[in-house]
């Protein structure tokens, strides 16, 4: 993941916010712990909202609670903050966790739908909502079992 950031952000962009280093991460770039829940809570009350998120919606155990937790502590390490869900329930090992459930393209699209939409909310600077964008929806196809 780190050579997509740097291949898609460490270009000059005129009026845009800095881009990803070594040491300045997506996570801090988007706006650290806040910005990050924002964007897991969001994308679970697009998910809970949404006629084109039906299907996805049904399949997740209610109350969304505990799933939007575990989301936020896993997207917290995805974008280079804290390990939280490592440091609760080890390596996400995200294929086999998803291996119970039937992912298939709609699935993986309506998924996309809803991280779209959210990113869009909380992520201000195009250039990195695109590529995190294009990052999720890599990880997001790679979860397709059906």
């Amino acid at each position: 993941m780190k050579k997509l950031f740097d291949a898609i952000f460490n270009k000059s962009q005129p009026n845009s916010k800095p881009h990803p280093t070594p040491a300045t991460t997506p996570y801090e770039l988007i706006g650290g712990e806040a910005a990050t829940r924002r964007l897991a809570d969001r994308f679970y009350d697009i998910m809970s909202t949404a006629p084109e998120a039906a299907e996805l919606y049904a399949i997740h155990p209610l109350p969304l609670d505990t799933i939007r937790q575990k989301f936020f502590e896993f997207l917290s390490g995805w974008l280079g903050g804290p390990s939280l869900f490592e440091e609760k329930y080890g390596h996400p090992r995200l294929r086999m966790r998803h291996m119970p459930f039937a992912v298939d393209q709609q699935m993986r699209d309506q998924w996309m739908f809803c991280m779209d939409k959210a990113l869009a909310e909380v992520v201000e600077d195009k250039l990195l909502r695109q590529g995190l964008s294009h990052s999720l929806a890599q990880l997001a196809s790679h979860m397709i079992n059906r």
